[in-house]
């Protein structure tokens, strides 16, 4: 049983989402605006947070920054707006997931689901090819060290924080050193459903990836033109 806070200002949309999600067995706290979210994660112990992005006193996306600022809570926005840039901006600023409303509570679930497996499943298979570079739950890459059953990251002894999306797709991409992924499987690797998911969607969490090493002198990632990605170095 995961504990899943969802913050929208709307009672209806709170009531739908906290009866399909606690009918999974998931237990649900409900948030009406920015102040309540905030005494809800500052008591701790949350899952998941299903966050709206238009909020009365503070919008979704600066609670995003807020959460990130500390935390790898993962994060799944709903939102009335669907153009691809809001949808971009929110993964841009950490969020793992992005529905617009009105959406099927069918989905929302399974979106859900799919967001906790890549924290609780860690780096399943990735691709067709077999894995070649990880040893049980270790994936070393270079100065890079992948833990999957703790979540963790590191490049030499230093922690990198990475959302939940960001690694699955790291450790989809080192495990199989050399075997390129085209943004489709990568797609399949981080999502539960791909229809809204665009090859910009998974270049924003590559570029977010990327960000995170830079402090520590590399990319672990490399571009194949035309094709998708694969580790660098491989």
């Amino acid at each position: 049983m995961s504990r899943i806070l969802v913050v929208d200002d709307e009672s209806r949309i709170r009531e739908v989402v906290q009866y399909a999600l606690e009918r999974e067995g998931h237990a649900v706290l409900l948030a009406g605006d920015g102040k309540a979210a905030r005494d809800a994660l500052g008591r701790g112990g949350i899952d998941l947070v299903v966050l709206d992005v238009m909020l009365p006193d503070v919008d979704g996306l600066t609670l995003c920054r807020e959460i990130r600022s500390s935390a790898r809570t993962p994060i799944l926005f709903l939102s009335a707006r669907s153009d691809e840039i809001d949808r971009v901006l929110g993964l841009e600023l950490g969020g793992d997931d992005y529905l617009t409303k009105p959406f099927s509570p069918r989905e929302l679930v399974a979106r859900v689901k799919a967001v906790l497996r890549r924290i609780e499943g860690g780096a399943g298979a990735a691709a067709d090819a077999p894995a070649s570079s990880s040893k049980g739950s270790h994936i070393r890459h270079g100065a890079i060290r992948i833990d999957v059953e703790r979540h963790e990251v590191r490049c030499g002894e230093e922690l990198v924080s990475l959302t939940p999306t960001e690694f699955g797709m790291l450790a989809a991409l080192l495990e199989r050193p050399g075997i390129v992924l085209s943004r489709g499987q990568l797609m399949r690797r981080a999502y539960a459903y791909d229809n809204l998911v665009t090859e910009r969607t998974i270049d924003t969490h590559v570029r977010r990836i990327r960000a995170k090493f830079r402090p520590h002198g590399l990319d672990p990632i490399a571009t194949v033109h035309g094709v998708g990605y694969k580790a660098a170095g491989a």
